[in-house]
């Protein structure tokens, strides 16, 4: 998922406390007296996506399965009488998927000192083809969307070239046109979690919003892969889920949706990169002039500005902030090609002029305030920040700064809109279908926003939102660690707590590591 990292990730990880490096294997508190209250933890099922599943680091793989939050769970359910918990384990801890001897998911990320990289001499030994035999009690099946745990054939080996299956459910579906829920209930759960819904709106996310907004349409057969998804859709099938799932009498607890532009792979590149003086005086005052005819052209017909004045090697920066914004296409604004060609033809002739009239028609300067009117630069951008677009001409090919980083490599202050309306709207339904059936629930959003704002202590220990080495999230900037799976695991415990007066002990986050070593047995 993410390939090079350039020096503006690097500058972006900070250091590290020492009190990140400090080893307590205390394990989990042992004085609590257990008990499962009202719950009946005797068959424990979860259902989820890559979350649930566990997985870590642009991967799933063993070592992350066996972190996952529902593996903890279960963990301490066997404590007030829970019964065993299977999961569908890949072959090894390298990660990523075969159809048929040909890969088609990569291997997992380490951290090499600079950046993120695949793992070394690493490759896929896990085949979709070699079906296991189920059932299993993790049902979390990475890239699913809500309604897909409704899906007959989401399992069907068939459809994962068209991305109408998915590899990872191919793997222990009972057959080919079962759903997730219906192996699910198969199992009679007496107790299960359910935390669905953040691919409904990441994947049009993570996609830079290339996607379509459904709102309005009602047929998820009708979706792409990087929609979002209707919330009256979501709504319909949340429900659907639940309903399956308590019909036999199971208690529950289910969690909403963080805002996934709270997560690193959306906060780590700054919308401010480009240093002063890392740009020469003649290319600024050449953008500037260009930048300037276009700002007139808005000015004209009443619309705000698009670019700021850039700053170069000879300015002043003692008294001026040193970095410039990045240019973005914003496929919201107004298309001007045609005003902009016009107004540039006297400074640079007419076919030039209708190149950056196309160029620069829907183009502006980055906003990283306020926080409600910002965009989000997408981590795996960086890597193309600063270099040169091949069929452009010079000077207005260097991405970035004179080419306009497309649409796909930025989240647009509009696009974050449209991703927090959904994702209110889900949470809504979340909320409001857990209490009508009296199940437990956990804030998932206000505990990730809470880390992307200031960071959690617990102890002597520091959650935060930082890229690679705030604990939370591992290298893929989305997905998260050991560590916050244990605190996650907490949260769960908790709620459950409340709910069905249950008293479990607690783990202690430090005990799970930071990030995986590139060496796992």
């Amino acid at each position: 998922m993410i390939k090079n990292i350039k020096w503006i990730l690097i500058a972006s990880l900070g250091m590290v406390s020492c009190s990140q490096e400090v080893e307590d294997t205390s394990g989990i508190e042992p004085e609590v007296v257990v008990s499962a209250g009202t719950a009946d933890f005797s068959k424990y099922v979860a259902l989820g996506n890559s979350l649930t599943a566990g997985y870590s680091d642009g991967a799933l793989f063993k070592a992350g399965q066996m972190n996952a939050y529902p593996k903890l769970l279960s963990d301490q359910f066997a404590l007030v009488g829970g019964g065993s918990f299977t999961t569908p384990l890949m072959n090894d801890n390298a990660g990523g998927l075969l159809l048929g001897g040909f890969p088609i998911q990569g291997v997992r990320l380490i951290f090499n000192g600079a950046s993120p990289v695949p793992l070394p001499g690493a490759s896929p030994s896990t085949d979709i083809l070699n079906v296991l035999t189920g059932p299993f009690n993790n049902m979390g099946v990475p890239g699913a969307k809500s309604f897909h745990l409704l899906a007959p054939g989401y399992g069907n080996v068939a459809g994962v070239a068209s991305g109408a299956s998915n590899p990872y459910f191919v793997r222990f579906a009972s057959s080919t046109g079962t759903t997730i829920v219906a192996d699910a209930v198969a199992q009679n759960p007496t107790f299960f979690s359910l935390w669905i819904g953040n691919n409904d709106v990441l994947s049009y996310a993570t996609s830079g919003g290339i996607g379509t907004n459904q709102t309005g349409n009602f047929d998820p057969a009708t979706y792409g892969g990087n929609d979002i998804t209707d919330p009256t859709v979501f709504a319909n099938t949340y429900s659907g889920i639940v309903d399956a799932m308590t019909a036999g009498g199971a208690k529950g607890v289910v969690a909403n949706l963080p805002y996934v532009n709270a997560v690193p792979f959306f906060t780590t590149v700054p919308t401010n990169p480009i240093t002063a003086l890392s740009l020469p005086a003649s290319s600024s005052a050449q953008l500037n002039q260009l930048f300037g005819a276009i700002n007139q052209i808005t000015t004209a017909i009443g619309q705000p500005n698009r670019f700021v004045t850039l700053l170069s090697d000879d300015a002043n920066i003692a008294t001026v902030e040193p970095n410039n914004p990045l240019l973005i296409v914003d496929q919201a604004l107004p298309n001007l090609s045609v005003q902009i060609a016009a107004e540039l033809e006297p400074l640079f002739g007419e076919t030039t002029a209708g190149f950056l009239g196309n160029l620069y028609g829907q183009a502006r300067h980055a906003r990283n305030a306020p926080s409600n009117d910002r965009d989000y630069i997408l981590l795996t951008s960086s890597s193309i920040i600063g270099t040169n677009q091949a069929d452009a001409p010079s000077p207005f090919n260097v991405i970035g700064i004179s080419n306009p980083m497309q649409d796909n490599r930025v989240l647009t202050a509009a696009e974050v809109a449209e991703i927090k309306t959904a994702t209110d709207a889900y949470n809504s339904s979340i909320r409001s279908i857990a209490e009508s059936k009296g199940l437990a629930f956990v804030d998932a959003n206000a505990v990730l926003n809470k880390v992307s704002n200031g960071g959690i202590l617990f102890g002597t220990y520091h959650f935060t939102s930082q890229f690679v080495q705030g604990g939370t999230f591992g290298l893929d900037g989305v997905h998260l660690t050991a560590r916050a799976n244990a605190y996650i695991a907490n949260q769960f415990l908790e709620a459950i707590e409340r709910t069905y007066g249950s008293s479990f002990k607690k783990y202690k986050p430090q005990d799970f590591p930071l990030s995986y070593p590139s060496f796992l047995p």
